[in-house]
């Protein structure tokens, strides 16, 4: 169950009553008149299934309601009421699955940012991949790899795309790009650092590592785990449920082969900087192109959905 509420200005709030009250599985209702100061109005609070949010948030929008006030909406934690069961089981598919659009784009914009929280968790999460090549160490690499923030802008690229959003797409992109080229010259400085002390030598990057070798040999696999990981992580994203994106974070060979190619700069191992750059490329674009099928399918089903409520 989803609590919307809305900050209607005061010409707007009739139709939007209208709308809601019309809206047959909307199964909680108030108004509470002048109770908004800015927009100058009032306030509406409603109660709908996860499953029927897109429609009401949609009929709500159209009416320009957004151009002055605000719609916010909740996840209703706990719930007792039998009009808001027979809501949720009135309305076709299951909360788990649906796909609330409205939320969906707002966290794109938000994982899509580049901001300085995104760059320091980035270069460190980098950081600790080249340690973990440095001394062959594969707990270290998926340490890195849940560190790693990349999933959330890749995921972006794939809301741009299937919600024509051209800003988001742009965003998302630039955030990707910057971020993993800001954190591999983070690297690359610190490892010419750790050479010039005795920390790192040439032969801990370009010598035999049998925990670690995975990072710059992409093949037919990388692109298929790749696929499959994205994939899950859209559908942990855009459902109610957020447990698999862990498991993606440990999938993907990202962020490990970032700090491989660093270090591959650093002490001239260009075979191992282009194979890790390879294996980037590999992976980012298997999740992408994977996230953008999924949504294009949430999307297809959910329309649908849509029009089976219209009759009603």
């Amino acid at each position: 169950m989803l609590h919307v509420r809305v900050f209607s200005p005061s010409q707007h709030t009739d139709a939007v009553m209208a709308v809601l009250r019309s809206h047959p599985d909307v199964s909680a209702l108030a108004l509470l008149p002048h109770a908004s100061v800015r927009p100058d109005g009032d306030l509406v609070l409603a109660d709908v299934p996860r499953e029927a949010a897109n429609d009401v948030i949609d009929e709500i929008r159209s009416l320009g309601v957004t151009d002055e006030g605000t719609i916010h909406v909740d996840q209703v934690q706990t719930w007792v009421s039998r009009k808001g069961l027979a809501a949720e089981r009135r309305a076709p598919g299951s909360s788990a699955d649906a796909v609330v659009w409205a939320e969906v784009i707002e966290n794109a914009y938000g994982d899509a940012e580049l901001n300085w929280t995104y760059l320091t968790f980035m270069t460190l999460a980098t950081l600790i991949a080249s340690i973990a090549i440095a001394i062959d160490s594969q707990i270290l690499v998926i340490g890195a790899m849940v560190l790693g923030p990349e999933f959330g802008a890749i995921a972006a690229l794939g809301v741009g795309l299937v919600r024509r959003r051209p800003a988001l797409l742009r965003y998302a992109a630039r955030t990707l790009v910057l971020g993993f080229g800001c954190a591999i010259v983070v690297t690359a400085g610190l490892s010419l650092l750790a050479r010039g002390v005795g920390w790192v030598h040439r032969a801990d990057v370009v010598g035999h590592r049998a925990g670690t070798s995975f990072i710059y040999s992409p093949d037919r696999w990388s692109f298929t785990v790749a696929v499959i990981a994205g994939a899950a992580g859209v559908l942990s994203l855009t459902s109610a449920r957020l447990g698999g994106l862990s498991g993606v974070f440990i999938s993907v060979t990202t962020v490990p082969a970032a700090g491989n190619v660093a270090l591959g700069l650093v002490f001239g191992a260009w075979g191992e900087a282009r194979g890790s750059g390879l294996q980037l490329l590999v992976n980012i674009a298997g999740m992408a192109v994977a996230g953008w099928l999924t949504l294009v399918v949430q999307q297809t089903v959910w329309s649908r959905v849509s029009l089976r409520r219209q009759p009603r």
